[in-house]
């Protein structure tokens, strides 16, 4: 009777512990209550305005945290105090992935802006010159971004070989100029474009602010790997919350919003929306 007792013990153990994990599996791939995480920019008005009370009318409860800095966002994803993000490129999420050896994933493409080339102090490229200024992004995948827009136009040359996640100013080197690189914050370049010839701005700033997205002397041609997403731990991939978050990004209602509204002309358009 005792080696019955001590089975029967063990084994409800055993179950109760199953169910425990199935339970737990299910309320994480199910649960209601979600955190998005947002650096400064239009990506967290944009989810405020729309993609929140998509969700809200399913049934969600949703807390946003806006980052001061691009660089806490990701941090913070893998610590699992957010639950999604909707800043970054996926360039950029898969150069952090290696440099804090995190396991984030893209699940959408978002309306973003491209990056251009602003100036306050010239209305023409033709002013350019040797010891012309221009502001570019201190972040590798930003920084890359800019400079392949000034190779467009012939000023400089990147270098063969040059990668991504870390590019820096030595992977570039005069073309037709001898361009005098200025290197800021993403955030500064647009306040401080009075103090250099050009600047390259992302154009997530250019949207909060007075300007347009059209207003830029070049806007780049944005590669696939620098288009905005939603990103989400591996894990969290095939949850349902993550399935109707993809959904809300990807749906009419929220087409049916960029499109209405003047600053987001000039986005880059999810290619999700030519089947809606």
């Amino acid at each position: 009777m005792k080696k019955l007792w001590l089975v029967l013990v063990v084994a409800s153990v055993v179950l109760l512990a199953a169910c425990g994990q199935n339970n737990n599996s299910g309320a994480s791939g199910d649960k209601k209550e979600l955190v998005v995480g947002f650096g400064v920019g239009t990506y967290e008005e944009q989810f405020r305005q729309s993609i929140m009370p998509i969700l809200e009318k399913e049934g969600y409860k949703i807390e946003i945290k806006t980052f001061s800095q691009n660089m806490q966002v990701n941090p913070a994803m893998k610590e699992g105090s957010i639950d999604a993000s909707i800043f970054q490129s996926t360039a950029y999420m898969n150069a952090i992935n290696d440099e804090i050896d995190a396991d984030m994933t893209g699940i959408a493409y978002v309306p973003g802006a491209p990056q251009g080339l602003y100036s306050v102090n010239h209305t023409t490229l033709d002013d350019v010159k040797d010891g012309t200024t221009v502001a570019v992004p201190n972040d590798p995948v930003n920084q890359e971004r800019a400079l392949r827009i000034l190779e467009d136009l012939g000023w400089i040359k990147i270098k063969d070989g040059a990668g991504v996640a870390d590019f820096n100013i030595n992977s570039m080197e005069p073309d037709k100029y001898n361009i005098d690189i200025k290197i800021l914050d993403p955030a500064q370049i647009l306040v401080s474009l009075q103090d250099v010839d050009y600047g390259v701005v992302n154009g997530n700033y250019i949207a909060n602010s007075d300007r347009k997205i059209t207003d830029a002397l070049k806007i780049e041609n944005t590669p696939m790997e620098h288009r905005i997403i939603v990103s989400v731990n591996k894990k969290d991939e095939n949850t349902q919350w993550a399935k109707d978050l993809k959904a809300a990004y990807e749906s009419p209602e929220f087409e049916e919003y960029i499109k209405g509204i003047e600053k987001y002309d000039g986005f880059i358009l999810p290619e999700a929306w030519d089947n809606n």
